[in-house]
Formats: C-alpha cells, sequence, structure tokens
C-alpha cells in the first residue's frame, strides 16, 4: 500500500471490512453462491482479527510505556513500528521523550542522593538513625567510631558494648539532650529528633565530641575563678599584712620596758585594739569567702524523684511568704497545665528557686509598682520550664555576660555565688538555667529542665 498514515491504514480496513460485510449479506442471499459467502464471510473475519490486532498494538505500546515507568526501565526504545505511519512515529517519539526525562532525573536523584551520602558521612558529627524496633537506617562514619563498631544492624547490639550508651539512646525524648563520656577523650553531646516518613517514625541521633571545647571552657574558666580568687583574696591578706606591720611597728617604738613590766599608752593601745579589731573582721571575712567556695565544690549529686511542679512552687511559695510580704511585691506564680512534673532531687531544686526568687525580690526593691512572677511550663521544644520574671531594673549588658561567673556580684554584699551554684545544679539535672534582662524593664531566669 502507498499509504503512510495510521489513520488512511485504519480507515482503508474499516472501508474494506464494509465491502466484504456488504458483499456476503449479497452472496448469502443467492442459494447458489453458498460457497462464495462462506469465503467471504471467513475473510471478512480476518479482516476484522487483523484491524483489531493492528489498532490493539497502541494499547500494547501505552501498557509497555506504563510499565517502563512503574518499574523504572528506563532504558528500552520505542522505535520498531516508525514505519506504520506518522502517528506512530509521533507517539514513539513522545515516549522516548518522557523515558529519557525519566532518566535523566534518576540520574540527578541519584547523584544527589550520593552527594548527600558522602557528606554525611565526611562531617564530623555522628549521625545514627533507627525505627521503632531499633532497625538501623543511617549511620555515618563517625558514629560507628563512638558505638565501637565496624558494622551495625540493630541498636540492640549498641547494648553488647555499652548498657548506658544504649539507654540513653533509646529513652532520650525528641528535642532533649544527654551528656555521654565515652573516654577521657570524647565526651558526647547527644541530641534527638523525631522523623515521620511514609507513615514510619524514625528516631534521628546526633553525637558530638564536645572534649575539645570542654578542655577550653575548663582552662578559661580555671582562669577566671583563680583571678577573683586571687582578687579576693589580695583584698583581704594586703590590709592584713599592713596592720600586722603598723602594729609590730607601735610595739616597738611604744612598748617601754620599766621596773621589770613593759608598759604602753593609752593612746598606743587604742590603736592596737582597732588594729587587730580590723585583722579579726577582715579574717572572718575571708573564712566566709572560703566557705562560700566550699559550698560550690561540694554539691551533692541529685537524688531525683518525681515532683509534682504545682505543689513545688506552691511549697516554694509558701517558704518565702514573709519575705514577699515585708517587700509589699505584687507576687503570682502559675503552672500551666497543672498536671506537670518534673525529675529531680527537690531540696536542690528548691535551693535554685528560693535563690532566684529571693534575687528577684531584690531587684525589684527600688521599682514602683514592684511585681515578680514565677511560672511552670512547656516550651517550644517540649521541655518543661520555671521562669522567675521581675520588672526590676534589669542587667546592664556588661554584667549579663558575667553573671554566671562564680563569685561575680552586681550586689554590695553579695558573695556571688548564688547564680553559679544555681547553673551547677541544673547542670546536674541534665538541664539549663539561663537569663534574659532589659536594663529598666525585666529581667527573666528560665529553668529548662
Amino acid at each position: 500500500m502507498g499509504f503512510n498514515t495510521f489513520r488512511v491504514r485504519v480507515l482503508l480496513r474499516v472501508l474494506l471490512l464494509a465491502v466484504l460485510i456488504a458483499l456476503f449479506i449479497y452472496l448469502l442471499d443467492d442459494s447458489n453462491k453458498i460457497v462464495s459467502a462462506v469465503i467471504v464471510g471467513l475473510f471478512t473475519i480476518a479482516v476484522i482479527a487483523e484491524l483489531f490486532f493492528y489498532i490493539e498494538r497502541t494499547n500494547r505500546k501505552l501498557t509497555r510505556f506504563l510499565e517502563s515507568v512503574r518499574y523504572s526501565d528506563f532504558i528500552s526504545g520505542f522505535s520498531a513500528d516508525d514505519q506504520l505511519g506518522k502517528s506512530f512515529k509521533d507517539l514513539n517519539s513522545a515516549f522516548n521523550e518522557v523515558l529519557e526525562a525519566f532518566r535523566k532525573a534518576r540520574s540527578e536523584k541519584e547523584e544527589h542522593g550520593q552527594y548527600l551520602n558522602t557528606v554525611v558521612q565526611q562531617i564530623g558529627t555522628g549521625l545514627l538513625s533507627f525505627d521503632t524496633a531499633g532497625n538501623i537506617e543511617l549511620i555515618n562514619a563517625v558514629a560507628k567510631k563512638y558505638l565501637r563498631t565496624p558494622q551495625i544492624h540493630n541498636l540492640s547490639e549498641v547494648s553488647e558494648k555499652s548498657e548506658a550508651l544504649y539507654r540513653i539512646l533509646t529513652e532520650i525524648r525528641p528535642g532533649a539532650n544527654r551528656l555521654y563520656r565515652l573516654d577521657a577523650k570524647h565526651q558526647l553531646a547527644i541530641y534527638a529528633t523525631e522523623l515521620i516518613l511514609h507513615g514510619n517514625s524514625y528516631k534521628l541521633i546526633t553525637m558530638q565530641n564536645i572534649q575539645p571545647e570542654l578542655q577550653q571552657n575548663e582552662v578559661e574558666a580555671w582562669q577566671k575563678l583563680t583571678s577573683v580568687l586571687r582578687h579576693e583574696i589580695m583584698n583581704s591578706i594586703t590590709p592584713i599584712a599592713s596592720l600586722t606591720s603598723t602594729l609590730k611597728e607601735i610595739l616597738v617604738e611604744d612598748l617601754k620596758p620599766k621596773n621589770g613590766l613593759f608598759e604602753i599608752g593609752t593612746e598606743s593601745v587604742d590603736d592596737l585594739q582597732e588594729g587587730l579589731n580590723t585583722i579579726e573582721g577582715r579574717s572572718y571575712g575571708l573564712i566566709k569567702f572560703i566557705d562560700a567556695y566550699r559550698d560550690y565544690t561540694t554539691i551533692p549529686e541529685p537524688k531525683t524523684v518525681k515532683i509534682d511542679l504545682f505543689e513545688l512552687l506552691e511549697h516554694v511559695t509558701n517558704l518565702m511568704k514573709i519575705e514577699i510580704r515585708k517587700s509589699k511585691v505584687k507576687f503570682e506564680w502559675t503552672v500551666v497545665p497543672k498536671s506537670l512534673h518534673i525529675d529531680a532531687d527537690i531540696e536542690l531544686i528548691e535551693q535554685v528557686l528560693i535563690n532566684l526568687v529571693k534575687n528577684a525580690i531584690e531587684a525589684v526593691e527600688e521599682k514602683p509598682g514592684p511585681e515578680v512572677r514565677l511560672t511552670g511550663c512547656v516550651d517550644q521544644e517540649n521541655r518543661i520550664c520555671i521562669k522567675v520574671h521581675d520588672n526590676g531594673m534589669g542587667i546592664l549588658p556588661e554584667a549579663q555576660e558575667r553573671i554566671f561567673i562564680p563569685f561575680y556580684t552586681t550586689k554590695k554584699n553579695g558573695s556571688g555565688i548564688g547564680l553559679a551554684l544555681s547553673r551547677q545544679i541544673m547542670q546536674l539535672h541534665n538541664g539549663t538555667l539561663s537569663m534574659e534582662s532589659q536594663p529598666d524593664k525585666f529581667t527573666e531566669f528560665t529553668m529548662k529542665f
């Protein structure tokens, strides 16, 4: 045939089929032409079958294309029946273009996945992801190093190396962080988050070695502490040494022997008494300072129990009731929701709260309309918080950076131990104590568990 389009080919077959059907009906009316009618009928059936299979090629082609997409078989192409007409050729071309786009997209996806995998393997933070059954979905080389294993399939295998680390990884809540000492060179900060993929829940763990930073911070902390200790001790020792020398001179110059006894003038006696009283006062001050340092360095290990936050704040409020009444401050306390609980050492946490509330009351002494709020709540990270807010004079920016340094204080009669001690207690509870302040507006301390 000289026709080269799909439509013309189909039209010719339909016309031929119509002619054959008409001829078949015509021959069937003549009893003498039954044989010819049968032959024409068989030929008509053959044409119908050929037309069916001819058209079915398009359906088969579409089915093969969809199966190629379904099973990601983008290698096969469509061009074998281009000679059947322009329609087939255009359809084949469209299919090939779509498959090529899929091939390109899959190639880019694989390259992107390989890139991300390389990044995950090369970063210095340990990454670990596992499902609710503990099956490992993702782990990088750093995490394997921290877990002390070259290969791992289920999180339960970690318990064979370290039961403590296994408990931390399984029990840590999304949004929380924990510390774990792996060895002398590795102190791990462990953070957790939760992911939902394809309806399944996964926990993503990051593990970072903070030992170098801790060592650097420890050196800086000791330098600051040494500077403060030197300053405070010198403030006490210098006048004591000076007064001792002065008293010695008084004794040498004014103490005179007479009849086997030593006499000294009334004025000299007064000077000696005044000097000795000063030495005594400075000595007691130094002893008090050393006691404060001892308190800071000997905090007992917390004995945690489940504490009802509402009852805790109510008890602290009752303990501070007399000071609140004397200061005439407007004091409010709330817990939202009322059912909040924390795991903590009740005596240590009470100590922190009493210190913070006392500081807040003192901060609003000279403020008109003094207000202090004590609040228990849950923050955006789903962590339980206790906030102590006051509308006092605030803390200057330069002081805010040093407020938690031991022995640093902005008060005339302060020891500089309270806030440093409070932060240390919170750290022992795997929590934090932070401060936000704006001069002449407010100060707010936040305890996070």
